[in-house]
């Protein structure tokens, strides 16, 4: 017994090792640099302890504005990406022929580079001195005034950003949610069907039920995801994310760290440590919710 159970953790070891240098380790790092006051990134030398850097940053209009920003990614982009998914694969459930042709077009902006997907976003939304961009073309067309998408209003900024993160993340959830749709057990459908019972509760009643460990799945990947966004952002307003008023809180990390006002790693790791929590908070919230949500 005694031999079984050291070959268990002897075959633990080396994700034990792993997990403890690569997660455990730099999260107490960043603790502690968070805690640091006065930190000097030359000297490694600092004037104390306490909780200065967090006041700093929660004060930070900077920071302040990437909170708002990432929030309201959040709360757009997670629910109507997971919403438009689910439409989007029970249409496909419902088609015989060329299902996996229409798979793999819808999967195909996933496996696509993220700053070209930028890019054409950019040819879209934005105005140049050729063009004022396809969207604002439309628009015109029917008779409306164009707006700048990407320097202009920060509502039509914040419009093409949980656009754009929508259609890079809607393929993903369609893959999972075509999957979950397709390990449904077809004899509840076809006892509900010998009783009458109308498309709309056999949806509400069977297929929800059934799918619902997926699309909580979905829904907490989806919310780490938008927290951790940043890279979408740059491909879309370039690295001046301040100045365009469009950062976020991974954004700003890596502006106190990296950014022209960086090499302050004290700050970064208190505006890290908050951003941990938050995520922490609502997964945990998640997880609560889904005991009496979600069918296992």
């Amino acid at each position: 017994m005694k031999s079984s159970k050291f070959k268990g953790w002897l075959y633990l070891l080396p994700a034990i090792l792993f997990l403890g240098i690569f997660m455990v380790y730099p999260l107490i790092d960043v603790m502690i640099y968070s805690v640091e006051e006065g930190y000097n990134f030359v000297s490694q030398t600092s004037d104390g302890y306490g909780l200065f850097n967090y006041s700093y940053v929660l004060h930070d209009p900077y920071f302040l504005q990437a909170v708002k920003n990432t929030f309201l990614i959040v709360v757009i982009t997670v629910p109507l990406s997971t919403g438009f998914a689910l439409l989007v694969a029970l249409a496909l459930n419902s088609i015989q022929k060329l299902r996996n042709l229409f798979q793999t077009v819808y999967f195909l902006p996933y496996v696509t580079n993220t700053l070209a997907v930028g890019l054409v976003f950019m040819i879209l939304f934005k105005p140049t001195a050729y063009t004022d961009g396809m969207v604002n073309l439309l628009i015109q067309f029917f008779g409306g005034e164009g707006v700048d998408f990407i320097e202009g209003p920060y509502w039509a900024k914040m419009f093409v950003m949980c656009f754009y993160t929508i259609w890079v993340v809607l393929p993903f959830k369609v893959l999972i949610l075509t999957s979950a749709l397709a390990s449904v057990n077809q004899d509840y459908y076809n006892a509900a069907k010998i009783d009458g019972t109308s498309k709309g509760r056999i949806f509400r009643r069977i297929t929800l039920p059934m799918i619902s460990p997926m699309l909580f799945y979905l829904i907490i990947t989806g919310f780490i995801g938008a927290f951790k966004a940043y890279s979408d952002e740059v491909a879309l307003f370039g690295t001046d994310l301040n100045g365009a008023g469009m950062n976020t809180i991974v954004g700003y990390v890596y502006d106190m760290l990296y950014g022209t006002a960086g090499g302050y790693p004290s700050y970064a790791s208190a505006a890290a440590i908050i951003l941990f929590v938050i995520v922490l908070t609502i997964t945990c919230i998640n997880l609560m919710v889904s005991k009496k949500t979600v069918h296992y």
